[in-house]
């Protein structure tokens, strides 16, 4: 097992942090990090975003109803920034470095620990795809 891959089990663990999901209650329910092997950025969004998200990226993942705050539509984040995806901005987002405003807190990027410290090139490369992958899904 590789240092960095500890290191995530350690902050999953250590931290607490948890991906919701909605349970049969309509609650959420919390779930242990769970690292994937691909590094693409569809299938870190599937694996991670997808639940509060959706699909789509339209803030209408199956937990989103059960959370206090509605999830961001992702598709609209260039639109919000002059037509311009703000790609550091998005990355400090989702490792943490940054509180979106309409969470409050830093809560909402909890897999930021799990790209800071999992294996460092492969974990920029999913980082960096997921940005891409982000910018991509924008509403024209």
């Amino acid at each position: 097992m590789s240092r960095g891959f500890r290191l995530a089990l350690l902050a999953a663990a250590g931290i607490a942090l948890a991906s919701p999901v909605l349970a049969q209650t309509g609650a959420v329910k919390k779930e242990p990090i769970k690292p994937i092997s691909d590094v693409a950025g569809a299938s870190t969004f599937s694996a991670y975003c997808t639940v509060c998200h959706g699909i789509a990226g339209r803030g209408d993942g199956p937990a989103a109803k059960a959370l206090s705050k509605p999830p961001a539509d992702l598709t609209q984040i260039a639109r919000k920034h002059d037509g311009q995806f703000p790609a550091e901005a998005v990355r400090a987002v989702i490792i943490g470095d940054a509180a979106p405003l309409a969470h409050g807190t830093r809560d909402m990027p909890m897999w930021g620990p799990l790209f800071r410290s999992t294996d460092g090139s492969a974990s920029e490369l999913r980082l960096k795809n997921l940005v891409d992958y982000l910018a991509a899904m924008q509403a024209k």
